[in-house]
């Protein structure tokens, strides 16, 4: 059965939305279960240097006023904080609390056992097959974190 292109980039999605929607699931489980897909995007795009609202917007995509929204989530939950910045006491930065750590690693954990279930569904050779053609599919450049902006700016909305 030949399928058309729609069909694959539904398929891709839906796989992404599998493990994304299984992974939020099991750190519910395990204890967190206020954190989001989007929280995963702006601790690692804080933690690559984007230290402030304005620098987080442009990361991910989305406004200043939704950064700082996101920013401010994450730090009544307790995986984002401010301090001083050393070289301009006005400023403050933002960085990644060892709860975020921990919360980044449970995520990166959850994710492993997740790629395990799939390898026993389709077999390692199977999946190992699958990664190395997405990856000559999609290239050696890194995977952005700006998913939150592109779905919703194809949306015409704000995250």
């Amino acid at each position: 059965m030949s399928r058309s292109g729609a069909d694959l980039a539904l398929l891709l999605l839906g796989g992404f939305r599998s493990l994304v929607d299984a992974a939020t699931a099991e750190l519910a489980r395990r204890g967190y279960e206020d954190v989001r897909p989007v929280h995963d995007f702006a601790m690692r795009a804080i933690t690559a240097g984007a230290d402030n609202a304005s620098e987080l917007g442009r990361r991910l995509s989305v406004s200043k006023q939704a950064a700082a929204k996101t920013i401010a989530v994450l730090q009544e939950r307790g995986y984002v904080a401010r301090d001083t910045d050393p070289r301009d006491a006005r400023r403050k930065r933002l960085h990644v609390t060892p709860l975020g750590f921990e919360v980044l690693r449970q995520g990166e954990a959850v994710f492993d056992e997740l790629r395990d279930q799939w390898e026993r569904q389709l077999g390692a050779a199977e999946l190992a097959t699958l990664e190395t053609h997405l990856a000559t599919l999609v290239g050696a450049r890194p995977v952005r974190l700006d998913a939150p902006g592109w779905i919703a700016q194809d949306l015409g909305e704000s995250v």
